[in-house]
């Protein structure tokens, strides 16, 4: 399910908001730059109102978000529909104890942390990202949650880049975006 096929009004001004960098980081890559939607108090408000009117009320009691920009992200979805946020991390970030995933990217391999006990088994989890791209990050914070025994309801992204079929990868969990980049 996509905002963007709802017809909102406000995800064209979302949309325009996210400026497209080409080559960056590397030649090839068409790099979707949140950082200016940022700078738009009414659009980057909008973006998180529009996640918040689509899981308020769903008993979602953990909003996870995925380094770094679903840090952006999901605290204040969190807040707003009064679940905890648990920060799903890079290796060596996280103090204490830890549960690990590996996921394998385009260009190799790489991992993503929770605190144990952070989530408990039985516990409906929002995943959060400011982008999809081929699902691999994704798949492997829906694999963590599910390990430690949380209900993934649903993953949550600002943006999804449709041609590198990540959607595809989530094995049939929805997947809720609000803008498509081509």
């Amino acid at each position: 399910m996509s905002a963007y096929r709802d017809k909102d009004p406000r995800i064209n001004a979302i949309k325009d908001q996210i400026r497209v960098v080409p080559n960056f980081p590397k030649p090839g890559i068409m790099f979707q730059d949140i950082t200016t939607l940022l700078l738009k108090p009414k659009e980057f408000k909008d973006t998180i109102d529009m996640f918040v009117e689509r899981y308020k009320g769903k008993n979602i009691s953990v909003v996870a978000g995925i380094e770094a920009r679903g840090f952006i992200f999901g605290p204040p979805i969190a807040l707003a529909i009064g679940a905890k946020f648990v920060p799903l991390r890079k290796p060596k970030k996280l103090p204490g104890k830890v549960i690990s995933e590996e996921y394998i990217l385009e260009y190799g391999r790489d991992c993503l942390e929770m605190h144990v006990g952070a989530v408990a088994p039985g516990e409906r989890a929002l995943v959060v990202d400011d982008l999809i791209a081929t699902g691999g990050t994704l798949c492997a914070a829906i694999n963590l949650l599910e390990r430690v025994g949380a209900e993934v309801v649903e993953c949550a992204c600002l943006i999804e880049l449709p041609d590198l079929k990540g959607r595809e990868r989530l094995s049939g969990k929805p997947l809720y975006v609000l803008v498509e980049s081509h």
